[in-house]
């Protein structure tokens, strides 16, 4: 396949799962059926864009345009979300290369950048465009304004900071031994049946999905956090779209939610990059240490020969 038509496929592909989980998206919206509190193309464009780089930007056009014409609205708020939905990926993907963001994730530079510059910095372009969109097009009053841009940029950043780890690290997922193998299969299972009635339950326990993801975390780091913190979030934000995470407002609940989700995010991301720096630098320490011991040996033994060559044989 040449790379023309590798890339025509993968602009494709990209469109086509934007349009996907768009869908998906819009299903749990909290406001006007437009607006949701993770917002999955996001996490998916900018982890394309990281993996592809921007000459795949084209589906994310696409796709951005065919969710928003499914909603019906005017031609011209379909343009404008269509753009704001596009840059913000694209201003992400910038800012992250700029800063020299690597997609491994094993540095805590890395999970910070993904944080302040790909996530809440760049998703504040799609937020400002997506809400003067809708007010423009009549489908909200000012005084909602406020609500939809914090709705909609907490969704759009959630979405990044949830999904983008969890597509970037998978290339790096290797071969693991059965019972590590067991072990993450479990750690998933256990996460997903807490995080279902932690975020259902009158008890309000939600502290309880917090040692499941620091475990991930520390044994597994992104390979198993990363999924773990898209479980419990995507568990939360039904809950919240049925009504179930909190019987108050949609103000408190979306406080509440988008708390949680990036209490959840962030946990999973920096303790695993944390992890990761340490494991890193423990390695280099085991390099260093062994190639001093090969030189000390060879030193040695070096010595041992140069004394050899000087005893004198009996005459």
């Amino acid at each position: 396949m040449n790379a023309a038509l590798r890339t025509a496929v993968t602009i494709a592909l990209v469109a086509v799962a934007y349009y996907a989980t768009a869908k998906v998206g819009l299903v749990l919206a909290l406001v006007k059926g437009q607006v949701t509190p993770l917002w999955l193309p996001t996490g998916i464009s900018v982890a394309a864009l990281l993996m592809s780089g921007r000459r795949i930007w084209p589906g994310i056009a696409l796709g951005a345009l065919s969710a928003n014409i499914a909603l019906g609205a005017g031609p011209l708020a379909i343009a404008m979300i269509t753009v704001g939905n596009t840059l913000a990926p694209l201003t992400a993907w910038y800012l992250l290369t700029r800063f020299g963001f690597r997609p491994a994730l094993n540095r805590l530079k890395d999970a910070m950048l993904l944080v302040f510059a790909g996530a809440l910095g760049a998703m504040l372009v799609s937020a400002l465009v997506g809400a003067a969109a809708l007010k423009i097009d009549g489908a909200v009053p000012w005084s909602d304004v406020p609500a939809v841009l914090a709705v909609w940029w907490t969704g759009d950043a959630m979405g990044v900071l949830i999904f983008t780890p969890l597509l970037v690290t998978l290339p790096g997922r290797g071969n693991v031994s059965r019972g590590r193998l067991a072990e993450a299969g479990a750690l998933l299972v256990v996460t997903a049946v807490l995080a279902a009635y932690v975020t259902t339950s009158e008890l309000r326990l939600l502290f309880l999905v917090f040692p499941m993801l620091i475990w991930a975390a520390l044994r597994f780091q992104h390979a198993i956090a990363a999924p773990c913190a898209a479980i419990i979030s995507v568990a939360a934000v039904m809950s919240a779209a049925s009504g179930e995470f909190s019987h108050t407002g949609l103000l408190t609940t979306m406080i509440v939610l988008q708390a949680f989700n990036g209490s959840v995010a962030l946990t999973g991301l920096i303790l695993s990059a944390v992890t990761s720096e340490r494991n890193e630098a423990r390695r280099s320490i085991e390099r260093a240490c062994e190639q001093l011991a090969e030189t000390v040996a060879r030193y040695q033994q070096d010595g041992v020969r140069k004394r050899l060559g000087r005893v004198v044989p009996p005459g």
